[in-house]
């Protein structure tokens, strides 16, 4: 199975129901109507590149909630391993378990050869819609890691 191209901004997001902390189920129509959502893939936790970007997005936590936006982080990793990287890098927001890589798959994002998403952000609006996405070429790449100060120029235009 290949993954299908990224939805492009203006498209409708691919709906998901993970499990995250706890266990929990998270799903995306949850915050339809009422929140913007940004939606972080990451390869694998525990390696070198994530565990910079995922406290970098932790930094900008407080302005990324503060423009109505969720902050979740999704990867292919296991929830319970997600909740002990989150515990690691201090990251409070909800890391999702995309074990099936079905949702890597349908955001166009999953390696199929390294069997784990690439980087990226993604951003769906309160309508369910793409409203911006930031997809690394090269996973392991530092200086690929999504800007977050363009998600953040992305969340202020979505506020007014």
């Amino acid at each position: 199975m290949t993954s299908a191209a990224p939805p492009a901004v203006g498209q409708p997001a691919p709906e998901f129901r993970l499990k995250g902390p706890a266990g929990q189920f998270v799903s995306l129509s949850d915050y339809r109507g009422h929140q913007n959502v940004v939606l972080a893939f990451y390869p694998l936790a525990f390696t070198a590149v994530c565990s910079h970007q995922l406290p970098e997005l932790e930094r900008a936590r407080t302005r990324i909630e503060g423009l109505g936006a969720a902050l979740l982080g999704v990867s292919v990793d296991s929830w319970q391993s997600n909740e002990v990287f989150a515990r690691q890098m201090g990251v409070q927001y909800p890391l999702l378990s995309d074990f099936k890589r079905d949702v890597s798959r349908a955001y166009g994002v999953l390696d199929e050869e390294r069997f784990y998403s690439r980087r990226a952000v993604f951003v769906v609006d309160r309508d369910g819609r793409i409203a911006y996405s930031d997809i690394s070429a090269n996973a392991s790449d530092m200086a690929q890691i999504p800007d977050v100060d363009r998600l953040i120029e992305r969340l202020e235009s979505l506020s007014h």
